[in-house]
């Protein structure tokens, strides 16, 4: 799996080269500034990029510009997106883009490394890895705002799951619940957000994510 990273510290940019090495990627290019960026991706076209949302010269949004003008170019080129903190505004600029193959992490997640494994290569695969903290900031900006209202306090916290990325089958696995039982939690959901239901897992997210994103 051909990976491009994005990433200005040194320090950092080595250790996501090594860590994605030893699990089988191939980093085709890593790069510290947008334009570098920009030009990486267009060129190379990898399965996945991961890439620091803060990069050269203004250390504003470089980096998720780049990627966004990437994924005009390249449709559907599968990003994930690395940030210091938390940045609602970019989170929804970036799942405003609905063709899936997104993610947003908080950067101390890739001290875990499984769990950043499993985001890249749920990324790569087209699906979305957004980060618990996100999720959670963007469901506390809706909590005033009808019909996320209606759900129960265990609706909001599979929708927080699938929000995440999480399958039907994973959710029920981290709340000790069955899968039936999730199943009418996500069917409840969907109907009282107005969402058409699906089978599809990455549909499903993207259609709830971009009710968080509005």
């Amino acid at each position: 799996m051909r990976v491009v990273i994005a990433e200005d510290l040194a320090l950092l940019r080595d250790g996501l080269i090594r860590l994605l090495g030893a699990f089988g990627f191939e980093v085709v290019e890593a790069v510290d500034n947008g334009p570098s960026l920009l030009r990486a991706l267009t060129t190379h076209r990898p399965d996945v990029a991961v890439v620091d949302v803060r990069l050269p010269p203004t250390f504003t949004d470089e980096g998720l510009r780049a990627a966004l003008e990437a994924r005009k170019q390249v449709p559907g080129l599968p990003v994930l997106v690395l940030s210091q903190h938390v940045e609602q505004l970019y989170a929804r600029e970036l799942l405003s883009d609905s063709s899936g193959g997104i993610g947003y992490l908080l950067k101390d997640r890739v001290s875990d490394v499984a769990q950043f494994v499993e985001a890249v290569r749920r990324v790569a695969g087209g699906g979305t890895a957004l980060d618990p903290d996100v999720v959670s900031q963007l469901l506390t900006r809706h909590a005033r705002e009808e019909p996320l209202q209606a759900l129960t306090p265990r609706e909001r916290e599979v929708l927080g799951l699938m929000a995440e990325g999480r399958s039907n089958a994973a959710i029920a696995g981290q709340l000790f619940v069955t899968e039936k039982a999730i199943s009418k939690h996500t069917n409840s959901i969907f109907g009282k957000l107005g969402l058409p239901p699906s089978e599809d897992d990455n549909r499903r997210v993207l259609a709830v994510l971009a009710y968080l994103g509005t």
